[in-house]
């Protein structure tokens, strides 16, 4: 396979790094950072751009730091090939570096995609813990029953034997899982509660519950193709967030970063005017976690959710608000059914981003004021070029580091309807 030296320019979205063959082409190569040189060698070559592999670092640079973990990619020295085990992006940036680019990816996705010209991108705002901060971890299987994670563009299964992602109490519990023998499991969840509570998830292709013995109190569900099965303990764990307590059931969605959720629900507390007679629909509401707290400063709330599992846990969660409802349903079924003018609409879609009709629905209430909770920058700016088009201006836009180590950037922007 080819192989070229080059000097880097920029991060993209994804992990990669950009740099320039000799030929002109992009080339695209993971744990490298803007301004080093490397020895690369071509894995997959396109007429416009290529994907290459590490063979040596010439000139590394400054932020370049040693990985905690042992799992991650390490240059080869020797011209032999290393494999990183794909939970993690960036062990090899330091951390304050990893906050000042990934506001910059964001800025750049804004701008390229969304042609929003000097987009108001804020800092980003950095997670409580860089390290040991998910309460939520699932894992993979190899061939012979142990854990681990799949790299990007991989199809093996990397076993590990530590991971620096999860909070103490799941590090504990998942190297002694034993699953050795189960046949039809494809994933294990574990997910930390308030007081430490714990949940394993077995997400099986098999309609039988598969069994799996773990010595410790905790709550066991298995998710097959005929639905929930509570194996032992309770149907959902309690998570919670600025001092609420919230009910999440085992299919149900939940923020990873337990300080990251405060910090969310905070920002949006401070940046949104709320009065007592404004109409609020929070699409894609899931269990609750922002309607729960914007609930009590509107005066009608329409919370709207896809996921019958989710639905269930808002009603439980927001039970007290005689003015909330929910809709089980799709986003973009209800809201172009709705026949009313809400003053403001939240959305936190997957990190695909507004499917047509869901931002069609939104254009249509043409709501006031827009705010756009996303988990993925490029969807976020393929729909920002729409908003614009449809009459919003982006006011404000706030990376936070929900995944730290990771590439993903998630972020809230405000949107205000132009007259």
């Amino acid at each position: 396979m080819t192989e070229e030296v080059v000097t880097f320019e920029k991060h993209t979205y994804g992990g990669d790094c950009l740099g320039r063959l000799s030929d002109g082409r992009a080339v695209f190569v993971p744990f490298i950072i803007p301004g080093e040189t490397a020895k690369i060698r071509l894995v997959e070559e396109k007429k416009r751009f290529a994907r290459g592999e590490i063979v040596e670092i010439l000139e590394p640079s400054p932020e370049r730091i040693t990985p905690k973990c042992p799992h991650f990619f390490v240059p080869p020295t020797n011209g032999e090939k290393t494999v990183s085990c794909g939970g993690c992006h960036h062990q090899h940036i330091s951390y304050e570096y990893q906050l000042r680019f990934k506001a910059d990816v964001l800025r750049d996705q804004l701008e390229r995609i969304g042609k929003l010209e000097d987009p108001p991108v804020q800092a980003t705002a950095p997670s409580a813990q860089p390290w040991n901060y998910r309460n939520h971890l699932q894992f993979h299987i190899t061939p012979d029953g142990q854990l681990g994670f799949q790299a990007p563009r991989a199809q093996a299964i990397t076993a590990i034997k530590e991971c620096h992602l999860p909070e103490a109490a799941i590090d504990h519990l998942w190297p002694q899982l034993d699953i050795e023998s189960i046949p039809g499991l494809d994933r294990v969840g574990i997910r930390r509660g308030a007081n430490d509570d714990l949940m394993v998830v077995l997400e099986s292709s098999d309609p039988q519950p598969v069994g799996l013995d773990v010595d410790m109190p905790l709550s066991m569900v298995h998710l097959g193709p005929g639905g929930s099965i509570v194996m032992a303990g309770d149907d959902h764990i309690v998570i919670e967030v600025a001092e609420r307590i919230f009910r999440v059931s085992a299919a149900s969605f939940f923020n990873a970063n337990t300080a990251m959720a405060d910090m969310m629900v905070a920002h949006l507390l401070d940046n949104l005017s709320l009065t007592k007679n404004i109409t609020l629909i929070d699409a894609y509401c899931g269990v609750g976690l922002f309607s729960a707290f914007l609930a009590p400063h509107v005066d009608r709330l329409i919370g709207i959710e896809a996921s019958p599992n989710a639905s269930e846990d808002f009603a439980i969660n927001l039970d007290e608000f005689e003015h909330v409802e929910i809709y089980e349903a799709p986003v973009e079924d209800v809201l172009p059914a709705l026949d009313i003018r809400p003053n403001v609409i939240v959305v936190d879609p997957p990190r695909s981003g507004l499917i047509r009709e869901a931002l069609d629905g939104i254009l249509s209430l043409a709501p006031q004021t827009l705010v756009y909770i996303s988990g993925d920058p490029a969807t976020l700016a393929r729909d920002a070029k729409r908003l614009t088009n449809g009459g919003y201006q982006l006011q404000q836009v706030t990376p936070f580091d929900l995944f730290p180590q990771t590439y993903h950037i998630n972020s809230i922007s405000f949107w205000e309807k132009v007259e």
